[in-house]
């Protein structure tokens, strides 16, 4: 083992040390820190095993309820009568938006509005439709990832995630794209 894996893995020791010694009701996983140091991982992995349904009291965001285990999150997503998406109803995001600038947003909306919503997108997004677009798909990520900058700083969303979510919607909905 080399000095830098060796310091990497008592880094990660320590990672797990601070999130196994956190207070519960101090646990914060909206802390943008944990994820820029990449140490997201042992404060998830602590949430799962003894509070998977946990309430964060104090955060920058505010008071909210974090669901860490796949089969709780699937049993939210399902009853929409209880766990509402609609920003009307709390909504998906941590952050509360004047009803000014609430958008109608498809991830947005519950059963039967998200239902119609969904019935007229499913054609264009079903795996037969997306493996036509499979090559076209491989070709843009590629260029997308090739022409990030080296060695700086930059913003993933801007580069990459808004990038290439146009470029795939452009293309699904038959709208002009020029690269």
């Amino acid at each position: 083992m080399t000095m830098d894996s060796l310091a990497g893995a008592q880094e990660a020791v320590d990672h797990d040390a601070r999130a196994f010694s956190t207070p519960l009701d101090e646990i914060d996983v909206s802390n943008p820190a944990l994820f820029q140091q990449d140490v997201w991982q042992p404060y998830f992995r602590r949430l799962r095993r003894e509070a998977p349904v946990h309430y964060c009291k104090e955060s920058a965001l505010g008071p909210f309820w974090s669901v860490t285990r796949h089969k709780d999150i699937i049993a939210l997503e399902v009853n929409h009568r209880a766990f509402s998406s609609s920003s009307a109803l709390g909504g998906i995001t941590l952050r509360d938006r004047p009803a000014e600038l609430e958008l109608p947003m498809f991830i947005a909306m519950d059963p039967p509005k998200h239902d119609l919503q969904r019935k007229v997108v499913q054609p264009i997004v079903s795996p037969e439709n997306l493996a036509n677009f499979e090559g076209l798909i491989r070709a843009r990520v590629r260029a997308t990832l090739d022409a990030l900058p080296r060695g700086e700083p930059f913003d993933w969303v801007d580069k990459v995630s808004i990038e290439l979510t146009c470029q795939m919607l452009a293309t699904l909905f038959d709208f002009p794209f020029e690269p």
